[in-house]
């Protein structure tokens, strides 16, 4: 299919359940830039879509593909009426139509299943799903018997794997997912967008949702699936549509095109899918981070949310510590960047303790941090990519109480440059694509790097050639003799860096388990998915290895 056609002047076709034509979303600039003579708008506007015109047909899957800022955002966004098109027109089952709120588009029969999820964690299953549309009795009152009825029904005809009276913070993240579908389902949409579904599922989950997905379609709904993941695209797509700098770049049945091309078509080169890596070896076998029995307990709760969590990370080691949300990792995290006390044991860095130290003392110590949450954590949004470049550093560039201008540009110029960082050292943060803002973090963790790095979910939202960036980076720091702690819920992310995998359920270590690849980089498909399924069993605590079955010491 050729993207650039505009069959605007095209009838419209009754069948299509969906139709967008010649959809433009262009975002004002400076009143004072320059012209273009044959748009006559000023040159630097930023065009998120520019004449996207697409079909969503009837009991199909489709893919929207591109790297971060191609424009499949904006574009799920307007369809769903979370923002205007600057033109274009959509038609609904053949008929034109204004998409001006959700409201809108539920009454059109348009749901969208957000990235992160937006549930009540204390109400109920029925609760989340019926809010907004509460059945009533009386005219008044909430009829929760009613509402646990209805929803109960949509669960069993899809065959879903929760109860409507559970409350929601008892569920698996795999359920929750479920929940956040029955919510679109619930108000009966033909058409459901899906914004990068699998980012925090286990291997397990994401084969049961996309059976969901698959019975979805073969019942008659539309779905539209964005997702960074070539694999899934290849495994759950009828068609796939690929967008770069705001453009449709072709259209293909999904069963016509490889991994390989739809990397090159994202990003206008092909893309090397593999990870080369050296092999880990122990003849210098250095300690730099240790955690010896470490636990954090919270008041009032009777588990601890780390249950005496014990490894060494050695210098040019990668260590990768897997699990899914509400298990551990997230308190791992925090505990490693020094924003939260431990309650017993000790962590020693080269065998000093620094278990009380807090985060400015660690960075002084030798941490390095890329946290999962870039913005908030990671980043200050509202100030400048230089101001975020020097931020731990400002003493270097200070001159008599005066900082250095002239130094501070050239150093934040150089890593821009080196990074790749677009929109230069004065652009706010806020206004950088996701894969930008991790390079901006990882240019500046990586330049004050010493001899220990945390990574926390590197390449979560990011699409595949960022993915791979962040990937050579990791493996440049490991051949420095590099410590480095990778924590993620992609098992893919972790089986391609890690040496030695640590499986967290319930604040323990369920496994500590040898990663094949480290041993032999050609480690066959076969081995790769028997090691995936023997993680994600012991990620939802299906397994749990005896400490006498380690396969590593420590």
């Amino acid at each position: 299919m050729n993207a650039k056609v505009d069959p605007s002047k095209q009838a419209p076709r009754v069948e299509l359940p969906a139709e967008l034509r010649g959809i433009s979303k262009v975002y004002p600039a400076d009143r004072a830039a320059p012209v273009e003579e044959k748009t006559k708008r000023p040159a630097d506007q930023t065009w998120a879509n520019r004449r996207v015109s697409l079909d969503i047909r009837r009991g199909e899957i489709l893919c929207l593909a591109g790297e971060n800022g191609a424009g499949k955002t904006t574009l799920m966004k307007i369809l769903y009426g979370l923002t205007p098109p600057t033109e274009g027109e959509i038609f609904v089952r053949g008929k034109p139509v204004r998409v001006s709120s959700p409201l809108d588009a539920n009454r059109l029969g348009i749901g969208m299943v957000h990235q992160h999820f937006m549930l009540f964690p204390e109400l109920t299953v029925a609760q989340n799903v019926v809010m907004g549309i509460e059945p009533v009795k009386w005219g008044i009152f909430y009829d929760m018997a009613k509402a646990n009825e209805r929803v109960a029904e949509v669960i069993t005809k899809h065959h879903f794997s929760v109860k409507a009276d559970t409350p929601v913070q008892e569920l698996t993240v795999g359920q929750m997912q479920q929940v956040e579908i029955l919510k679109v389902l619930y108000r009966d949409v033909d058409i459901v967008i899906l914004d990068e579904p699998t980012a925090m599922l286990t291997d397990q989950e994401i084969v049961s949702l996309f059976r969901t997905l698959k019975a979805l379609a073969a019942a008659g709904k539309s779905l539209i699936l964005s997702t960074h993941k070539l694999s899934e695209i290849t495994e759950i797509s009828d068609r796939v549509a690929i967008m770069r700098k705001g453009e449709l770049v072709a259209v293909h049945d999904t069963k016509d095109i490889d991994e390989f091309e739809i990397s090159r078509l994202m990003i206008g080169k092909g893309v090397d899918l593999q990870v080369n890596r050296k092999r880990f070896t122990q003849a210098e076998k250095l300690p730099v981070i240790s955690f010896e029995d470490v636990t954090v307990a919270r008041h009032g709760q009777k588990r601890p949310v780390l249950d005496r969590i014990s490894f060494t990370a050695h210098a040019g080691e990668i260590l990768g510590f897997a699990g899914v949300g509400g298990n551990g990792l997230g308190t791992l995290e925090a505990v490693l960047g020094g924003f939260l006390p431990i309650t017993q044991g000790r962590i020693l860095h080269r065998k000093r303790d620094i278990s009380s130290l807090k985060t400015k003392a660690l960075r002084r110590e030798g941490l390095a941090y890329v946290p999962a949450s870039r913005l908030s954590v990671g980043s200050a949004g509202g100030a400048s990519v230089t101001e975020n470049m020097i931020v731990n550093r400002r003493g270097e560039f200070s001159r008599r109480f005066f900082l250095d201008r002239r130094a501070i540009t050239r150093f934040t110029g150089d890593l821009v440059e080196r990074y790749g960082i677009a929109g230069g050292p004065g652009k706010m943060v806020r206004s950088l694509s996701g894969g930008n803002i991790q390079k901006l973090i990882l240019a500046r963790e990586i330049d004050q790097f010493r001899d220990y790095i945390v990574f926390s979910e590197p390449t979560w939202g990011l699409d595949v050639s960022a993915g791979r960036y962040v990937y050579e980076q990791i493996g440049i720091l490991r051949e420095k003799g590099a410590a480095i702690l990778i924590l993620s819920s992609n098992l893919d992310e972790i089986l391609a860096n890690a040496d030695r995998i640590f499986v967290f359920y319930r604040g323990t270590v369920a496994a500590e388990i040898a990663n094949p690849a480290a041993e032999n980089a050609a480690e066959d498909r076969e081995t790769t998915a028997r090691i995936k399924e023997e993680i994600g069993a012991h990620m939802m605590g299906l397994k749990h290895q005896d400490k006498r079955e380690t396969r590593h010491g420590r």
